[in-house]
């Protein structure tokens, strides 16, 4: 049966079409900057050539306005041919979702960035996960605004980025420690990075080390203050935003792992336990599955706060634990053949288990959400 596309549900089915042609291209490059330990800037290139550093700025801004849910998929499926370009990707594209979400809903100042992301088809790179509430540098008051120094780990895309979306802390007289929020230049005087992303697994992400050596920020580019080290209401709209588009990177390695279990273990002969692994495989990625849906309905509906906050943590533990089962599961489906780098599981299983480490970790979402849940101060 023939059934009329909306204009909306037609922009949606472009951008997944575009993923699914470049994903191929993507998955055969992937092998060889996991070995490399190279940045995935060809695909990165070619994302940016096809329009999808863009896709999220509101049309009212100039931008394509893809949807919110279809970005994620978008991300979801270039997880499963390269987790690195998918990862790397998701870091810009939060932060282009959270400043459209509070121009659009809250009236924030954020058009002008957005404007530029989508006039100068610009790359934003995050530095939020390894600064979070406490951040991390220091900011020194001097005429016309402050001098920063600071490092900044796990800065994801940072060889090809346009502009650092970042923080540091200055000492208010008034306030006490108060973190500054605010985008540097790559190109500005005092910006260098750091070639330190040596590691286990998401080895074409590029995230190095950014270093700020006395770099100058105007006052007027100080984009926000909040006190250091307590929940502000930026973090909860972060937390809602940015977290759905981040893990669907990793429930695209998923995918991608339990799709070749599959394809791998549907040639074997039935040993009598190949259906029980295959079971628990699709049990965790199930879950994993219905917690990301979840993410991104609270992400499309909800109101940001300590509620809201706590629940989408929660699924972000879910899909952390069971993208990371998959494809352990995936692995032993597949048998001793997963141990070869050529097949992909390993890389996958490497891949997949940085999952682990972005905020909020297991442990904090646990003392998070169970403080929510006694009605106590979650700064406490």
């Amino acid at each position: 049966m023939n059934v009329e596309l909306k204009r909306s549900d037609m922009a949606s089915l472009e951008w997944t079409s575009k993923a699914d042609s470049l994903a191929a291209a993507f998955a055969a490059k992937a092998a060889t900057h996991d070995a490399e330990d190279s940045f995935v800037a060809d695909c990165f290139a070619q994302l940016k050539g096809e329009g999808f550093f863009k896709a999220l700025v509101p049309v009212e801004l100039g931008g394509p306005g893809a949807e919110y849910a279809e970005m994620c998929e978008v991300i979801r499926r270039l997880g499963a041919a390269c987790g690195s370009t998918a990862l790397a990707f998701s870091m810009h594209s939060h932060l282009v979702a959270t400043a459209a979400w509070r121009w659009r809903h809250e009236k924030a100042p954020t058009d002008g960035l957005l404007k530029r992301v989508a006039a100068e088809n610009l790359t934003l790179i995050s530095s939020g996960g390894s600064d979070w509430l406490k951040s991390a540098g220091v900011a020194t008051k001097v005429d016309g605004g402050y001098r920063i120094k600071a490092r900044k780990i796990f800065s994801s895309g940072c060889p090809a980025g346009d502009i650092l979306m970042t923080s540091a802390v200055t000492e208010d007289p008034a306030t006490g420690p108060t973190v500054l929020h605010f985008g540097v230049p790559f190109k500005a005087e005092g910006v260098k990075i750091l070639n330190t992303w040596r590691v286990m697994g998401m080895r074409g992400t590029g995230s190095n080390d950014v270093e700020l050596n006395d770099v100058f920020v105007a006052d007027a580019a100080i984009a926000g203050r909040r006190p250091q080290g307590k929940w502000h209401h930026l973090f909860h709209i972060i937390s809602q935003q940015a977290f759905p588009i981040i893990y669907a990177a990793y429930m695209g390695v998923a995918d991608g792992a339990r799709a070749k279990a599959l394809e791998v273990a549907r040639l074997k002969p039935d040993d009598g336990h190949m259906a029980y692994l295959a079971g628990e495989m699709e049990n965790a990625h199930a879950t994993a599955d219905m917690a990301l849906a979840q993410m991104m309905r609270i992400a499309e509906r909800e109101k940001p706060g300590p509620q809201t906050t706590s629940r989408t943590m929660i699924a972000r533990t879910l899909v952390a634990q069971n993208a990371i089962l998959t494809v352990e599961r995936a692995m032993e489906l597949a048998g001793g053949a997963s141990f070869y780098r050529g097949m992909g599981l390993e890389r996958a299983w490497r891949d997949v288990q940085a999952a682990r480490f972005h905020p909020l970790q297991e442990k904090p979402q646990l003392r998070y959400t169970g403080r929510v849940a006694l009605g106590l101060d979650i700064d406490g």
